[in-house]
């Protein structure tokens, strides 16, 4: 693994595509979320590459700035740049057929086991799903979640592993806990997300 430092630049988060707030979104109810103002961790936290214990560290080209994460839906990675041409890939599952998406969104909200509140939209073609589900081991956002935007979408956990590397989910990006978790650690609030 490589040892060399790198920083983030307070500037390098700038022109962002979405303004809304995490209040202006109903699925924000009854969870954890760390405000913008308040310190959160960051890629400024990490002092190499040998922090990273998850991700792989690639060469990519890309002209997003560090901090910024790509999802490429058709080969189920996600990529946080880390400039100078390289990135961290975990391993994803994505939105399976009927439910692909596209877009940039920035994080608005980030949150620890998450409580679930499943869309309405999912709730009518699975009835069977609770109104709400409390955070823990058995909740299917995982151990953290990453909110996009006023999307119902976010970068979250899974209690499903066996789908990583696959189009598995409605819509949302699923990591592995361990790899959500290292993710979360690494990314700042208001960071672009774009899904391709």
């Amino acid at each position: 693994m490589k040892n060399i430092l790198f920083t983030l630049a307070a500037a390098a988060l700038s022109g962002l595509v979405l303004t809304s707030t995490a209040s202006a979104n109903p699925l924000y109810d009854g969870i954890t979320i760390e405000p913008a103002g308040a310190p959160a961790p960051s890629l400024m936290a990490v002092k190499s590459f040998s922090d990273i214990k998850r991700g792989k560290i690639v060469k990519i080209t890309s002209a997003k700035k560090p901090g910024s994460i790509i999802v490429n839906s058709k080969t189920n990675k996600l990529y946080l740049i880390l400039g100078k041409g390289e990135a961290v890939m975990y391993r994803v599952a994505t939105a399976k057929k009927g439910f692909e998406w596209n877009g940039t969104h920035k994080v608005t909200a980030k949150a620890q086991w998450p409580d679930w509140r499943p869309p309405s939209e999912m709730r009518q073609r699975r009835p069977d799903l609770p109104a709400f589900m409390a955070g823990g081991p058995k909740n299917p956002l995982g151990a953290r979640a990453l909110y996009l935007g006023s999307s119902i979408y976010r970068i979250h956990g899974t209690n499903e592993p066996k789908s990583i590397g696959k189009a598995a989910s409605s819509g949302c990006i699923r990591m592995l806990n361990d790899d959500v978790t290292e993710l979360y650690s690494l990314v700042r609030m208001a960071a672009e997300v774009t899904v391709l």
